[in-house]
């Protein structure tokens, strides 16, 4: 790909260069909205994201590309194809959450068209996005993550309910495979509990996880690539306490929760808490930034349950609320992404 110092690319060549004048404004397009269950999470990512770029009018000029629900690409408020839409675009800032945007769909449409892109390639996107390949991963590179059996349609059957309701300790967690913000999640204490936990479920994802239930102290953990002379450096771990025994949707976005930055943990748990943030980022293969979620037990084991590649940014996230607590200001964050994405 070749960037012009006035914007726009002009395709993939075989050298893949980039020919910027560092002292020319960025074009930077704002994907946001998309055909996901989390299309309101990243309208709002993307306004935050680019309010932030118009705080720097002298180095970024941010471009607001809607996605609709439907796929379209909107800009200008004129339907385009993504290369239409993308023709002046330096980089994009992928603020689109859930299916298409996070599990690698739009990532190979920008990988096609030759533009650089914050986040996640192609491949790990949808590596991550998927908690029963991450979880393969989390055990063969010794992290601890909680047992688990895969429901489809296909074995969604009694027989292989009542072995899972004899097996496991009850409660148990019912999530989609491949979903985000804890969207189709329940908690299951009884067969019909679990039955129906089940069902709700596979109404977001044709895959189904039931999950042993680990009780313990909540808290994730974001980290960020070449930070602060660090290849991958570990932000300061959020401890969540919620009304409910697991973060649900609700819980997540309207404000109810409590949410403690830096969060009430020993020392060792802190610093095992980025270790293995910055493991889980390495495992999965992702790159530029990225939050895993994890359980403290009581005896002090620590669980992973799951790894964002595209953690939300609202005004109301983690994300943002790790960053405050070791000085970084959500500008710097953006600036310094953005800077990843062009490799400079």
């Amino acid at each position: 790909m070749l960037l012009t110092t006035t914007g726009g690319y002009a395709g993939r060549d075989s050298g893949y260069n980039i020919l910027m004048d560092k002292s020319a404004k960025i074009k930077i397009a704002v994907l946001r909205g998309g055909p996901s269950n989390e299309y309101e999470v990243s309208l709002k990512t993307g306004s935050h994201i680019l309010s932030l770029l118009r705080n720097k009018p002298e180095k970024f000029e941010p471009l607001d590309i809607f996605i609709s629900k439907d796929g379209e690409w909107h800009y200008g408020g004129v339907v385009h194809e993504p290369h239409q839409a993308l023709k002046e675009t330096d980089v994009v800032w992928n603020a689109l959450h859930g299916a298409y945007g996070e599990d690698g769909k739009v990532q190979r449409i920008l990988e096609t068209l030759g533009v650089p892109f914050t986040g996640s390639d192609a491949i790990t996107s949808a590596r991550a996005m998927d908690k029963e390949m991450s979880k393969r991963l989390y055990g063969r590179h010794n992290l601890l993550t909680p047992q688990h059996e895969l429901i489809t349609e296909d074995n969604f059957t009694d027989d292989n309910l009542i072995n899972i309701f004899r097996t496991y300790l009850h409660p148990v967690i019912v999530k989609p495979v491949d979903g985000g913000s804890s969207l189709g999640v329940s908690l299951a204490h009884t067969f019909s509990d679990l039955s129906e936990a089940i069902k709700h479920s596979l109404e977001f994802s044709k895959r189904v996880m039931v999950e042993e239930f680990i009780k313990g102290k909540e808290a994730t953990c974001g980290v960020l690539d070449n930070f602060r002379g660090e290849r991958v450096y570990a932000l300061m771990p959020v401890e969540i306490r919620k009304r409910n025994h697991f973060f649900n949707y609700d819980d997540k976005y309207s404000g109810e929760i409590e949410e403690i930055c830096p969060g009430n943990f020993k020392l060792e748990e802190s610093q095992a808490l980025g270790e293995l943030a910055k493991k889980a980022h390495d495992v999965l293969g992702l790159r530029h930034y990225s939050r895993s979620d994890f359980i403290i037990t009581p005896s002090g084991k620590i669980y992973i349950l799951e790894t964002n590649s595209l953690p939300g940014f609202t005004e109301e996230s983690l994300m943002p609320k790790s960053l405050q607590a070791i000085g970084c200001s959500p500008d710097h964050f953006v600036e310094h992404v953005v800077n990843l994405a062009l490799d400079r």
